[in-house]
């Protein structure tokens, strides 16, 4: 029997909400380190940059189960509380990527479809690597213009959880990386014709993702 990856929940709970340079929350080893390495042994190789549905990966029983895990109700709910949101009826659109591009990482923000993000990195620290070097690391910005006038830096690391709620100026990127980068990206949808849109592109993205960018 598989024993299932039990997030932690309580330090997600306990974390404070940081209000610079926007509102966000946290929380390192949200995945546990035990839980971490069995995830990484069972983490699905994906040979090309960009985002992937779910259904478009052969996903082992246990990311599966964190996938599913991810979308309940009880994460929905402690993000809610934790930011003021009403967050039961909002669609949820989930993607995994595995691999950076030299062009990925630019400064943006997230669609105006897109309610609150929440990022899970499934990535090992080791010493000397590029998230020491500062490669990688996602950084919340001050403005659009300087990558470098940064308020926070997040190494994409240990089980890491990262939340906000988008915003006009929920400004992020990160220095150039070029390799094997795992992030669990889960969004919070509006329930309009956007969101609905961005939803089935999803949708027809998991049909149209084959082989030999997967395996």
């Amino acid at each position: 029997m598989i024993q299932p990856v039990t997030p932690d929940y309580a330090a997600l709970e306990g974390a404070p909400v940081s209000t610079t340079p926007f509102a966000h929350v946290i929380v390192p080893h949200f995945i546990g380190r035990a839980d971490l390495h069995a995830l990484g042994a069972s983490l699905p190789v994906i040979r090309s940059g960009g985002s992937f549905p779910p259904q478009a990966l052969g996903l082992s029983p246990l990311m599966a189960r964190l996938v599913t895990e991810l979308e309940g109700p009880r994460l929905r709910g402690l993000i809610g509380r934790k930011f003021g949101l009403e967050l039961d009826t909002a669609p949820t659109m989930l993607t995994l990527r595995g691999r950076t591009r030299a062009r990925d990482g630019r400064i943006h923000r997230d669609s105006d479809s897109k309610r609150v993000t929440v990022l899970l990195y499934l990535n090992a620290a080791t010493e000397g690597d590029a998230w020491s070097r500062h490669e990688g690391c996602l950084r919340l910005l001050r403005g659009p213009d300087d990558l470098e006038d940064f308020e926070a830096e997040v190494p994409p690391v240990n089980g890491t959880l990262l939340v906000f709620p988008n915003g006009p100026d929920t400004w992020h990127g990160h220095r150039q990386y070029v390799g094997p980068r795992y992030t669990i990206q889960l969004n919070y949808m509006t329930n309009d014709a956007r969101a609905r849109n961005e939803l089935r592109r999803h949708r027809l993205s998991a049909l149209t993702k084959r082989l030999p960018w997967v395996a």
